[in-house]
């Protein structure tokens, strides 16, 4: 039996996750600095020790309303083919192994901007795993717009 582990996280009731070997290191909230004329779901770049990093609002990329002001969020840090690239997240779950036999396809409820960014779900006692495809998050929040 395949399996596969995840580093879980929240946004608002949803519970995503992403691939462990994806992930470089997790960042508590930190300042970020705003880079003008970048699209709303850049919401700046942040000092991770020394290296400048994108900082990218995953709510504002799934099309879920922003968090209290009160809940500053959490930085993923993931890799990507360039460099490494923060998801700003609600809270940080645990890393889930998972039985690759209950894999699905993204839910038909899934609607909108979600519906083109997670690859599919794992049904787990009483709750579902979204996996993101975070290649493809950071690929449409850093893409020029088409000419």
């Amino acid at each position: 039996m395949a399996t596969s582990q995840y580093c879980t996280f929240h946004l608002g009731s949803l519970l995503l996750g992403i691939d462990v070997q994806q992930v470089q290191e997790v960042v508590r909230p930190t300042d970020t600095t705003r880079v003008p004329l970048a699209p709303p779901v850049i919401r700046g770049l942040i000092n991770l020790r020394g290296h400048l990093v994108t900082a990218i609002d995953l709510r504002r990329q799934l099309g879920l309303t922003d968090p209290p002001p009160a809940d500053p969020p959490m930085n993923l840090i993931v890799r990507t083919a360039g460099e490494p690239v923060s998801l700003l997240v609600d809270a940080i779950g645990d890393v889930l192994e998972v039985d690759s036999g209950v894999f699905e396809p993204p839910p038909e409820t899934l609607r909108g901007p979600a519906r083109d960014l997670v690859r599919g779900a794992y049904k787990l006692p009483g709750r579902l795993l979204l996996t993101l495809d975070h290649d493809r998050a950071v690929a449409v929040a850093t893409d020029p717009p088409p000419a």
